[in-house]
C-alpha cells in the first residue's frame, strides 16, 4: 500500500475514464508558438500523459505549482541551510550527474569527501585526524543509523557469548527529546530503547538518570549537542563522567555516541572551551548535518569515529565497483556528489574564521530576537539562543485568550513559518514556539518578524480563547 494515496478533488478528474479529456485552465501562452492552437487539453495529474509536452510547458506547470509552498527563508522551523552563495550553487549543478558511489570513476570528488572527514576530525579534536574514520551520508538521521549499527555490533562483539538469546536484548540509552531517527533506529535494528523523561524545566536528558538506566546490554548512550526541542547543548562532558564512575563501580564500559546534527557545527567555533568531543575518551562517534549550520543545501550529514577501533571492520564493504575496489558504508547507494562538493567549497570558502563570523552573526541575530519577543509581556522564554542560535518560548500564564498555535496560525498568515507543538511525556502540558535562526536569517528579517508578531498581539488579545481545537493537527512540524 503506498503511502501517498491518490485522493483527486478534482471534479474534472473523476478516475473513472482514463481516456477522459478535458479543457485545461491555464495561460494559453503555455503554448509553445500559437496561443490560440496549443494548450488546450490538460495533462493527467496522476498517471503518465499520452504525450510529450515540450520543455518550457512542462518547467512552467511545475514552476507555477511549486509557488504554493512556502518561502523557505521565512521557515523558521528547519534547521536546513535555506541559502548559499551562487558560486556555490554553480559547482552543485557541475556535479549532480556524479554518483558519489563510484569513487572509481570520480576520484577527485571522492578525495574530496576523504579532505572532508579530515577536516572535521581535526575540528572534533579526534586523538589522530589522519587515522580517524567517517563518511558522508544523506543527512544526520542516516548518521545517526550507521553509528547505531556500529554500536550495537561492538556490544555483540563484545558478548558473543550470550548474544542471541532471550536474556541479552540491546538497549540504546538517550533522552526523550532526541530526533525521531533514533526511534527509527531502534525499531529497525530491534533496540530497547530507554528514554530518560523530561522533568520540571530540565527539557534534556540528565547524566544520572542516563547512567541509571545502563546495565550489561546497554550498547550506549547518546547525547544531544543541541536539542530540537530548545536548542539547548546537552552536558556531554557531564555524562561521561557519571559513565565513568559507572564503569569503576560496576565495569560496564558504555559508550557514547554525541548527535551532534546542528551544535557540532556550532560549539566549535562558538564555545571552543566546551568539552563534548573526541576530547573525551569515551564519545565513540559523532555525527553533524553538513546541510544544517554545515551551510550546505540538502542533503549532506557526516558520521566519523574516534579510530577504526569503534567501526568494526565486518560493517565495512570492498566492493569490486566498475573495476575499482571501493569500501563503503553507507545506507544509501547513488547519490549525487554536488552536496559533498558544496560542503568541501564552505570549508574552503569559510574556514575556521569565516565559520566563526557566520555563526556569531547567527547566535546575535537569535539572542536580540528572544530578547524582544520577552519584552512584548506575553512570552515567557524556555531558552534564549544562547547555545544553538535557537530559542523557544511559550505564553505567559496570564494569557488565556489565545495559545502557541494560534500564533503559529497567525503568522503563517504573514508567511512566516513557526511551529508550535506540545512537549512529550511528563511535559505534555507544555505547549511552546521555537524560532531557528540560520545564515541568512539576517536582522532586518528579525525585524519584520517582530513588526508582524507585534502588529497580531492587539487582535490576538481580544479573542474570547484559543481557537484552535485539534492541537495535534494545528502543526506539521515533527522533530
Amino acid at each position: 500500500m503506498p503511502l501517498h494515496r491518490w485522493d483527486s478533488d478534482d471534479p474534472q478528474d473523476d478516475g473513472h475514464d482514463r481516456n477522459d479529456r478535458h479543457r485545461l485552465a491555464v495561460n494559453p501562452f503555455y503554448g509553445q508558438a500559437n496561443p490560440v492552437g496549443g494548450m488546450t487539453e490538460a495533462p493527467p495529474k496522476h498517471r503518465l500523459p499520452d504525450a510529450p509536452l515540450a520543455p518550457s510547458t512542462a518547467y512552467q506547470l511545475v514552476h507555477d505549482e511549486l509557488m504554493l509552498d512556502g518561502n523557505a527563508r521565512l521557515n523558521l522551523a528547519t534547521f536546513v541551510t535555506t541559502w548559499m552563495e551562487p558560486e556555490a550553487g554553480v559547482l552543485m549543478g557541475e556535479c549532480r550527474d556524479k554518483n558519489m558511489i563510484d569513487k572509481d570513476e570520480y576520484p577527485r570528488t571522492a578525495e574530496l569527501e576523504r579532505r572532508c572527514v579530515s577536516m572535521l576530525a581535526d575540528l572534533w579534536n579526534a586523538p589522530d585526524p589522519g587515522a580517524a574514520v567517517g563518511c558522508s551520508t544523506t543527512g544526520s538521521s542516516e548518521a545517526c543509523m550507521l553509528a547505531g549499527m556500529a554500536l550495537k555490533r561492538r556490544w555483540a562483539k563484545r558478548n558473543a557469548d550470550r548474544y542471541p538469546s532471550a536474556g541479552a536484548r540491546p538497549n540504546l540509552v538517550m533522552g526523550v527529546n532526541v530526533q525521531v531517527c533514533w526511534d527509527k533506529f531502534c525499531n529497525f535494528w530491534e533496540v530497547e530503547a530507554r528514554q530518560v523523561p523530561m522533568e520540571g524545566d530540565r527539557f534534556h536528558l540528565d547524566p544520572a538518570a542516563a547512567a541509571a538506566l545502563c546495565d550489561e546490554n546497554t550498547i550506549g548512550v547518546v547525547g544531544v549537542l543541541g536539542s530540537t526541542f530548545d536548542g539547548s547543548y546537552e552536558p556531554i562532558a557531564e555524562l561521561c563522567g557519571v559513565l565513568d564512575d559507572l564503569q569503576e563501580r560496576t565495569g560496564l564500559d558504555v559508550p557514547v555516541h554525541v548527535d551532534g546534527a546542528s551544535g557540532a557545527m556550532v560549539a566549535p567555533f562558538l564555545d571552543e572551551e566546551l568539552v563534548w568531543d573526541f576530547r573525551l575518551p569515551r564519545v565513540a562517534s559523532i555525527n553533524t548535518s553538513g546541510h544544517k549550520y554545515g551551510l550546505v543545501y540538502p542533503g549532506v550529514g557526516w558520521a566519523l569515529w574516534r579510530s577504526a577501533a569503534e567501526l568494526p571492520e565486518e560493517l565495512v564493504f570492498r566492493v569490486n565497483y566498475l573495476g575499482g575496489d571501493m569500501p563503503t558504508f553507507a545506507l544509501n547507494f547513488s547519490r549525487p556528489g554536488a552536496q559533498v562538493v558544496a560542503q568541501y567549497y564552505t570549508f574552503l570558502r569559510l574556514g575556521r574564521e569565516g565559520y566563526r563570523a557566520v555563526q556569531q552573526s547567527t547566535r546575535d541575530v537569535a539572542l536580540g530576537l528572544a530578547e524582544q519577543v520577552g519584552k512584548f509581556g506575553d512570552f515567557r522564554l524556555l531558552t534564549k539562543g544562547d547555545q544553538l542560535p535557537v530559542f523557544a518560548f511559550t505564553t505567559e500564564e496570564g494569557i488565556t485568550s489565545y495559545d502557541v498555535f494560534d500564533v503559529a496560525r497567525r503568522m503563517r498568515e504573514k508567511g512566516w513559518l513557526v511551529p508550535a507543538y506540545t512537549f512529550p511525556e511528563n511535559r505534555q502540558d507544555l505547549s511552546v514556539l521555537r524560532v531557528v535562526c540560520r545564515n541568512g536569517f539576517t536582522s532586518d528579517l528579525a525585524g519584520l518578524f517582530l513588526e508582524d508578531l507585534g502588529r497580531l498581539l492587539p487582535e490576538l488579545r481580544q479573542q474570547s480563547g484559543p481557537l484552535t481545537r485539534d492541537k495535534g493537527a494545528a502543526t506539521g512540524f515533527h522533530h
